[in-house]
This record gives structure tokens, C-alpha cells and sequence, in this order.
């Protein structure tokens, strides 16, 4: 199978956890000796230059989703992929539909990244009707159709309408297999990282309404009454102007940073003694396995649908109730005056290594890969 092409279609590289998935999976993909291509909206985005330079990035400069079909549709008859994995609606869906249209044969398999019945996106009634529909329709015409946990895949057969175990879990490539190097950081994670008796609390994620970073700073409001502690939250969005305002009325300047979007995200983990998301809702919450690769510690909302599974239930992190600010701060409390299995940790982590879940995106993209694998 080596010598193949697989493209992978996605709107672009900026710094979400889909863009990540697919940076993973690009480069596991080149470094098996695949022909790699990386199809996109828009050449734009802070994870690029994270790829294989033996990866081509295809621009088919659509501003919008709607612009998309006629540039796809030429791309598949001018490259004549082995196969697509498309990522994300609409361009799931954009995707089976320019298969079918241009009349290029290749294995086509669909990944959603989020649990949709939760969607912002989803929220009206006629964005939801036209979602629904649209999935119903196309989705069942690719050769495979994925989600990132079994919640999500459930809560994807009942949200389009699909047959019940007709949507695969194959959850997201996160771990290395490296460990993280107590580098300095920069200046604005000083405070932060500096020796001391302090804890160490970590959050990373986009700075949007869904990640609830709103409740994580009251929780820590609570928290610091009884632990010395800061708080670092990495990431980049729309929210800041209304954290920093909360972060602000709580008194908290000097223990709360938010020192912006960070492409490789790994030298934090090695300095955190605990990772925190406060999601109301995921697909499946990459930050997680990336905190117990490094052996840090873990509480998470028990939000639709992946900290449960990657926390398997518990057993490798604790779970509270989503926008429970009380239960969050306590279960921050309990972890950071609590002793933790680190290796157990990094050993759980290794169940969502790159190398592993890209063997199993491409025994669905290439039949037999396993089989006409090397040795």
C-alpha cells in the first residue's frame, strides 16, 4: 500500500482539536511511505507549519462552504485520490456529494468531531432541520462513517436518523510516545512556571463559550481560599474580553494568566500539577490524554461525551457535574493534596497513541493496510 494517495479535507489548520487530529494523522500517514495530501477552504492556519514537508497542501480557496463543491469536485479528478478521510460538516457531506458528482472512485470515509445534539450550531430549528437532513442523506453514501467516542457516535446515529451501529468510534491520535522537558517558558508563563510552593493548574482550549473557562476561574476563585495556586489557560478566542473581565472582578490578575494560543502545548504539561477542562460539552477532549501522557493529573466535567470514556469512568481522573463551580473547585482541591499513579497515567494515555489509531483510520481508507503492512 505504500505509494498511495490519501487526502485529508478539512477547512484549515488553526489551532482546534479536529485541525490537530488531522496534523497527527497527515504525518503518520507520510511517514508510512503514503502520498499525502492535505486539502483545504483556506491556506491559513497556526498548525501548518506542525506538517511533513513531504505533505502537499491543496488551496481550493472557497471562502465558504457554499464555494466548496466545484474546486473539490476538480480536485478529485485531477488527483485521483486512493482515498478521502473529509472532516466536520458540512464538509462531510460536501465531500460524498462531490464523489458522487465528478465520478471519481475512492474510498471515502466521514468524521465528525463533536456531539451534535449539544451544537451551538444546531441550536435553531431550521439549521438543525437542514443539518439533520443533509447528514441523513449523504453521510450514508461514504464507505465509512466515524466519531471520535462512542457517546458521540450514538448521539450521531440519533441525530441524523442513521442506523443504529452504523457509525464507528475510532477515538483521536494525541499521545507520542515523548515525554515533556521542564524548559523555560515564555516570559508571560513566568509567574507560573517559577520554582515555589504554588500549584501549578492547567487549562488549553479555544476561548469560546462551550469550553466554560468561566466556571473553571470561579471554581479557582474557590480554590485559592484553601491552596496556593495559579491558574494558566492556553488558548486564543472570542471569550476574552468577558474572561479577562471576570478574572478582573474576582481580584485574580496576579494568580490567572491567558497568555494566548500555543502551538505545541507540551512543555506546559511537564510543569502543571493538574489539568483541568470545564467543557459543557465534547467529542472528545484531546487535552486530556495529552495531560496523561505526561502523567498529570486530571478532573474534567463528565460532559457528552469523551472524558468519561478516556477517564474510563473515573478510573484514571475525576469527574464532576458540568457548571457545577462547588463540585469543580472540590475535585481541583482532592487532586492537587492527593498522591497519583503518574506511570499509570502515562500507560492509559498510550490507548490513543498516533501510531495506533492511524493503523485504523487506514485499515477503513485502504482495506488490507494491515495486511500488506511491512514488517
Amino acid at each position: 500500500m505504500a505509494g498511495s494517495k490519501v487526502a485529508l479535507f478539512l477547512p484549515d489548520f488553526r489551532g482546534g482539536g479536529a485541525e490537530r487530529v488531522c496534523v497527527n494523522l497527515a504525518n503518520a500517514f507520510a511517514a508510512r511511505g503514503l502520498n499525502v495530501d492535505a486539502v483545504v477552504m483556506r491556506h491559513q492556519g497556526e498548525l501548518l507549519p506542525l506538517l511533513d514537508p513531504r505533505i502537499k497542501v491543496v488551496d481550493l480557496g472557497a471562502p465558504r462552504p457554499r464555494h466548496v463543491l466545484p474546486p473539490l469536485m476538480r480536485y478529485l479528478r485531477a488527483a485521483r485520490p486512493d482515498a478521502v478521510l473529509a472532516n466536520v460538516w458540512p464538509l462531510t457531506i460536501l465531500t460524498a456529494l462531490a464523489r458522487m458528482l465528478s465520478g471519481v472512485r475512492c474510498r471515502l470515509v466521514v468524521v465528525e468531531h463533536t456531539t451534535w445534539s449539544f451544537s451551538k450550531l444546531a441550536r435553531r430549528w431550521l439549521m438543525r432541520m437542514m443539518i439533520k437532513g443533509s447528514m441523513r442523506c449523504l453521510l450514508p453514501r461514504a464507505d465509512a462513517v466515524v466519531a471520535v467516542s462512542r457517546g458521540a457516535a450514538a448521539d450521531l446515529e440519533q441525530f441524523a436518523g442513521l442506523a443504529q451501529g452504523s457509525v464507528r468510534t475510532i477515538y483521536n491520535p494525541v499521545a507520542h510516545g515523548r515525554g515533556g522537558e521542564l524548559a523555560p517558558l515564555p516570559e508571560n508563563c513566568a509567574a507560573w512556571a517559577a520554582a515555589g510552593p504554588h500549584k501549578r493548574v492547567l487549562a488549553v482550549g479555544t476561548l469560546k463559550a462551550v469550553k466554560d473557562f468561566a466556571a473553571l476561574i470561579q471554581a479557582f476563585a474557590l480554590l485559592r481560599n484553601e491552596v496556593d495556586a495559579r491558574l494558566l489557560i492556553l488558548g486564543e478566542g472570542e471569550e476574552r474580553a468577558r474572561l479577562q473581565q471576570l478574572i478582573d472582578a474576582l481580584g485574580l490578575q496576579d494568580r490567572v494568566d491567558m497568555p494566548g494560543f500555543v502551538p505545541d502545548t507540551t512543555p506546559y504539561y511537564a510543569h502543571a500539577d493538574l489539568l483541568v477542562l470545564s467543557s459543557d460539552h465534547e467529542g472528545f477532549g484531546n487535552v486530556i490524554v495529552e495531560a496523561l501522557e505526561q502523567g498529570v493529573p486530571v478532573v474534567s466535567t463528565d460532559c457528552p461525551s469523551g472524558p468519561r470514556e478516556s477517564l474510563q469512568d473515573g478510573k484514571y481522573g475525576t469527574l464532576v457535574p458540568v457548571g457545577d463551580v462547588d463540585a469543580l473547585a472540590a475535585a481541583m482541591q482532592a487532586s492537587l493534596q492527593s498522591t497519583h499513579d503518574h506511570a499509570a497515567l502515562k500507560a492509559r494515555a498510550q490507548d490513543f497513541s498516533v501510531d495506533r489509531i492511524a493503523d485504523e483510520y487506514l485499515h477503513l481508507l485502504l482495506p488490507g493496510w494491515r495486511e500488506g503492512r511491512p514488517a
